[in-house]
């Protein structure tokens, strides 16, 4: 789809900061194509991220919302979710968590320009100043990245700095999707696009215990133990609205598990655990573990793993991956886009035939596929080979194919 040409904003924006000047706005905003739109939020302070700001930019449109005036949002997104209209961000997790926990909807055509960039580029993820300054050669506002958006009034440099965010995401979009035409990866976006935002709102919904720091060699009981506590301190945070680390830090939850104990007292006498608040938790505390104890043995996480792959498949993916990060940049497409080591690993041991239960893994699977998938087929194989080129470059090691 060639984006439809718009006569640009003003050098100036609109602050909308009560309801009925950001109802009009989204009556404006109705009537376009494509919208383009960043925040500015907080996330230290509470159990979600605090929304302070949206700056939004669409033909002839420039405008930075308070949301902190404005409480009433859904008719934004669920404009963003309704038609046909493209919706253009830039790394735009957070801007799709907003958009879910407002309306349970995300946009109906989403262009991440961060994504896109890594599918024609070599580097990923870039940061939005790089890629306006690599991609069409501006400087992006660097300053006020501290800034507490929860504090009113916003300074002149403040909201500056906040406009220049979404400003040039029209013409990061543009030249994008004449770069993804240029080389035929228009589905690959379509595609990249469709599973990035299945992870985002994965990532949202779905309780992600396994996150604690620290987890690393604690038995299955263990384990058990720090997913009943996970669930509780999460449950917790959210009714008091605090960052779930504020109601229990993760080392003293993975030490908690190590422990193995909900008598209250022994709970008291580890280090770390003697804040005077946390004499109104301690029975939760203990009711968790004690859960964690009774589980079944049959229901205990960590025993879906499968056999470990051998100790060879380690060194085989990490001299790949270096092959093939030079393949794909000669390709301008970014490696870390295309995977990681780890992703290597599980693509050989598919392969050779370990592991098999996992399913088809990351790189073994579409345009991923089309990349990598022959290449490794031919290097084991023996059809081709890997050989050391220029010492000296960026990228020595050459696949040579017979």
């Amino acid at each position: 789809m060639t984006p439809p040409r718009s006569g640009g904003p003003a050098a100036g924006f609109d602050l909308i900061a009560s309801q009925p000047a950001f109802d009009r706005l989204v009556e404006r905003l109705a009537e376009h194509p494509f919208i383009a739109f960043d925040t500015e939020f907080v996330s230290e302070h509470t159990y979600r991220s605090q929304l302070c700001l949206i700056q939004i930019a669409a033909p002839g449109v420039l405008a930075a919302v308070d949301t902190l005036a404005v409480r009433e949002l859904d008719a934004f997104w669920n404009l963003l979710a309704g038609g046909d209209r493209t919706t253009i961000v830039h790394a735009g997790r957070e801007e799709l968590g907003f958009s879910l926990h407002a309306t349970g909807r995300l946009p109906a055509r989403l262009f991440d320009v961060q994504i896109a960039a890594g599918l024609v580029d070599h580097d990923f993820p870039a940061g939005y100043g790089a890629l306006v300054r690599r991609l069409l050669g501006r400087t992006a506002n660097k300053g006020e990245t501290r800034t507490d958006w929860r504090k009113r009034p916003l300074s002149d440099a403040q909201l500056a700095y906040a406009m220049d965010d979404v400003r040039h995401l029209e013409d990061l979009w543009r030249v994008l999707e004449e770069r993804l035409a240029k080389h035929g990866r228009e589905a690959w976006m379509e595609s990249e696009m469709a599973s990035w935002q299945g992870d985002v709102v994965e990532s949202f919904q779905r309780k992600r215990w396994r996150r604690v720091s620290g987890l690393t060699g604690l038995s299955r009981r263990e384990l058990a133990i720090a997913r009943e506590l996970w669930h509780w301190r999460d449950a917790v945070a959210e009714s008091r609205d605090m960052p779930p680390k504020r109601v229990l830090r993760d080392d003293l939850l993975v030490e908690l598990a190590k422990r193995k104990s909900a008598d209250e007292r022994e709970i008291q006498a580890i280090r770390g655990m003697q804040r005077s608040d946390f004499r109104h938790i301690i029975k939760g505390i203990a009711d968790a573990i004690d859960r964690g104890l009774a589980l079944p043995e049959g229901e205990l996480p960590g025993g879906e793993r499968h056999r470990a792959p051998p100790q060879q498949l380690a060194v085989l993916g990490q001299f790949l991956s270096t092959a093939v990060a030079g393949l794909c940049r000669q390709m301008s497409l970014a490696p870390a886009m295309v995977g990681t080591v780890s992703d290597m690993r599980d693509l050989l041991a598919w392969k050779l035939g370990y592991d098999v239960e996992e399913g088809e893994p990351l790189l073994a699977t579409g345009w991923r596929a089309e990349v990598v998938g022959t290449i490794i087929d031919d290097l084991l194989a023996g059809r081709a080979a890997l050989r050391i080129g220029d010492p000296r470059s960026h990228d020595p090691l050459v696949i040579d194919r017979g």
